[in-house]
């Protein structure tokens, strides 16, 4: 390997110079925000395929910035590393020179400036030249011997002055400018503030270093369960020869005791045959033997009567009489006293197939009475999600899929097909898509075992409806007066400014139940936002007014009270600490460094009312509603104004009082009307797509979208927060 922060050749292999969608080396190589990196073009084909853009290899949903696959970084480091393997090769005999295309002779150079070789005649030109004699041309005796791909770096230059190297950064405009910007559109000052490049690089890689030990552990900590899983599969396999060899032998057994069960029944059975066979026969021969006396004698009576002589009818008569007589007067046992025998099935089969269910079971290490379903809220027509975690000793568990079984019933009786799908370690993910609204049951068994609860009724609503609806007026625990600002914290609670009651509630968005609460500082708090590091911003306008910074758990941190910022109302986060918040009195945006101090001021001479605020980095856009003009006013981060939509009315596109604004993942729009409590749904252009729904109290004001894709509008006039199924 090369010494540390140097690369050498054998450091990379030509998989890591090969683009994984056409598996060719990369051409003007993009990076993705998950940092995949692909060709341009490739990005470009794959984006045409599908909307939202996902990445190829991770699968991650991406935002494109405006200028599509354009706008994304370009992955210099892979450049740079893709011109060391042609400059290797360059110092070879025979390669031609880049410029003239056909001398092979002599030795080559290497310009760092064009990332071209060129042969000793056209470097000698090169030289020459007025535009390239200062450029860092570089010989093939060091191209040889030289192992650092850090010396064959591109020069990066300023787009707006071509022959200027770019050696600062621009910390106030998040930009790299040249010497040339530093004396025209960044001068130092106010507004300003240039460092070189060097510095800026060296405090991100010490940022960086601290992040990448952060890693380490975290890295032996995912290879420790790597290896931990890894020991488990390996008795995957032994456990399944055990448990089937276990089961073969038991139903074995269970066919060997129906079996025994049936040759004693059929024994019973040719047993009763043989037995009631004789008694019936005797019984046949008792009534044959009294048929044949008497036939016997009716016969030799009726020869007497017809044929015998008088002295024979005289001398016989009374014999024949006394012997007919007492045959006739003999009692007689014509029945058979036997009834039909058969087969009777004590245990019917119908329950006897319901029984097999006990008839063994695949028993693991998992706790039934202590495993849990949490029922999300259900709406027609959206994939819906019940989420069961498996558990033993009061810990999640992992289990086999056949353990868990699931089903359910719509109000119509009718079978709605469920799907499981383990997410994490014990925790199952039971998907549904329901047709009708309407109370559901859905059954969940483990081994064969109910869970506790099981059936589960879920009520399925209308798309228009909300699924849930958090808090109530009033101030005590878990109640809302006058809510305003909405966000997410980095567990997927929702945060809620409870404006009259001068605090931030934190509720539980799958049960909407009250988790903590804390204080806010200011007379009217209004806005809210979780930054990258998981901390709210809480703003408030009037006596005491600022920006709040809050801990996870509600301590106040800081207190940002800067003299630029006289009436905060919506604020939104940034991932690199700045923060964009609106203000009223100034009829402005202003974007703020971490510590509060100014920026740039925004938008001034185009609001009337601005409030809330949201942004998308990707696409260097930001979103603010002004509810006195009823628009949204989109403008990009350096301040430049890029369009407007929206106009005053009650028809689908046209708002009234905007207030609450945010994004989902696509980059539409979501606002939601203060006067009429309309929640519609923009593109990213501002077309309107479709409406969601109408809140409660018709006066809506903070908006946010939850992580599994509900949309939380707080009602101020209700004094409650309603969730509405988004996607």
């Amino acid at each position: 390997m090369a010494s540390k922060g140097k690369l050498a050749s054998n450091d990379f292999d030509e998989q890591f110079l090969t683009c994984p969608v056409c598996m060719l080396h990369f051409r003007d190589a993009r990076i993705l925000p998950c940092l995949h990196t692909f060709c341009k073009q490739c990005l470009q084909e794959w984006a045409a395929k599908q909307q939202p853009l996902e990445c190829p290899t991770c699968r991650t949903q991406v935002s494109l910035p405006d200028q599509g696959v354009d706008g994304l970084k370009t992955n210099f480091y892979v450049n740079n590393l893709l011109d060391f393997a042609a400059v290797k090769k360059g110092a070879e005999p025979g390669v031609p020179c880049q410029v003239c295309e056909g001398n092979v002779e002599g030795s080559n150079f290497w310009c760092a400036d064009c990332a071209t070789l060129m042969c000793e005649s056209c470097t000698a030109v090169h030289r020459k030249l007025p535009a390239t004699k200062d450029h860092e041309v570089t010989a093939e005796e060091t191209l040889k011997v030289e192992k650092d791909v850090s010396k064959f770096q591109r020069k990066r230059h300023c787009n707006k002055h071509k022959n200027h190297e770019l050696v600062f950064y621009c910390e106030s405009c998040n930009a790299l400018v040249c010497t040339a910007c530093t004396a025209v559109d960044h001068r130092p000052g106010n507004d300003h503030n240039p460092v070189e490049i060097s510095t800026v690089a060296q405090e991100r890689k010490e940022t960086l270093q601290g992040l990448l030990q952060e890693i380490d552990p975290r890295l032996k900590e995912i290879e420790a369960s790597i290896d931990e899983v890894d020991k488990k599969m390996s008795k995957i396999i032994p456990s399944k020869d055990a448990a089937t060899k276990q089961a073969k032998a038991y139903f074995r057994q269970l066919v060997d005791i129906l079996q025994k069960r049936e040759k004693e029944i059929l024994s019973q059975i040719e047993e009763q045959c043989r037995v009631d066979s004789k008694g019936l026969e005797a019984k046949k021969e008792a009534i044959a033997f009294d048929l044949t006396e008497l036939t016997s004698a009716q016969t030799f009576c009726q020869q007497a009567v017809e044929h015998g002589s008088d002295v024979h009818v005289v001398e016989v008569g009374n014999q024949i009489q006394t012997r007919v007589e007492t045959l006739l007067a003999k009692p007689l046992d014509l029945e058979s006293n036997w009834s039909e025998f058969q087969f009777v099935e004590k245990t019917a089969l119908v329950d006897f197939e319901k029984e097999v269910d006990n008839f063994g079971g695949l028993e693991t290490d998992i706790d039934v009475s202590k495993c849990n379903v949490v029922v999300k809220p259900a709406v027609r027509g959206f994939r819906c999600v019940a989420m069961l975690t498996t558990m033993k000793k009061g810990c999640p568990r992992v289990t086999k899929s056949e353990v868990v079984t699931t089903n359910m019933k719509d109000t119509f009786g009718n079978d709605v097909i469920t799907q499981l799908q383990m997410t994490g370690g014990g925790v199952w993910e039971i998907s549904y898509l329901p047709k009708v609204t309407g109370k559901h049951r859905l059954e969940v068994k483990v081994n064969s075992q109910h869970v506790a609860g099981s059936p589960f009724d879920v009520q399925v609503q209308s798309e228009d409806t909300p699924v849930l609806t958090i808090g109530r007026p009033g101030s005590g625990v878990g109640e809302l007066s006058g809510p305003a600002g909405a966000a997410v914290d980095e567990d997927g609670n929702i945060a809620e400014v409870d404006n009259s009651n001068k605090r931030v509630q934190v509720f539980d968005a799958d049960t909407g139940l009250p988790l903590r609460s804390f204080p806010v500082d200011g007379k009217k708090p209004y806005g809210i936002d979780v930054d990258s590091n998981g901390r709210f911003l809480v703003t408030s306008y009037g006596k005491d007014h600022g920006i709040r910074r809050y801990s996870t758990e509600g301590e106040l941190l800081n207190t940002l009270q800067s003299d630029c910022v006289q009436d905060p109302a919506g604020v939104t986060a940034l991932k690199d600490g700045r923060m964009v918040v609106t203000d009223n009195t100034q009829q402005s945006c202003l974007l703020l460094q971490p510590d509060g101090s100014l920026i740039r001021e925004v938008g001034k001479g185009h609001f009337q009312f601005p409030l809330f605020i949201a942004a998308d980095e990707s696409r260097d856009v930001m979103f603010v509603t002004d509810r006195n003009a009823d628009e949204i006013v989109a403008f990009d981060l350096d301040g430049n104004l890029m369009f407007t939509f929206g106009k005053k009315g009650k028809n689908d596109g046209e708002l009234q009082g905007p207030r609450g604004i945010t994004l989902d993942p696509a980059g539409n729009i979501i606002v939601a009307n203060g006067d009429d409590g309309r929640v519609q749904v923009f593109g990213p252009d501002g077309t309107f797509i479709r409406k969601v729904a109408t809140v409660k109290g018709g006066a809506a004001r903070g908006v946010t979208l939850t992580p599994d894709g509900y949309i939380a509008v707080a009602c101020c006039k209700a004094g409650c927060v309603e969730l509405y199924r988004y996607m």
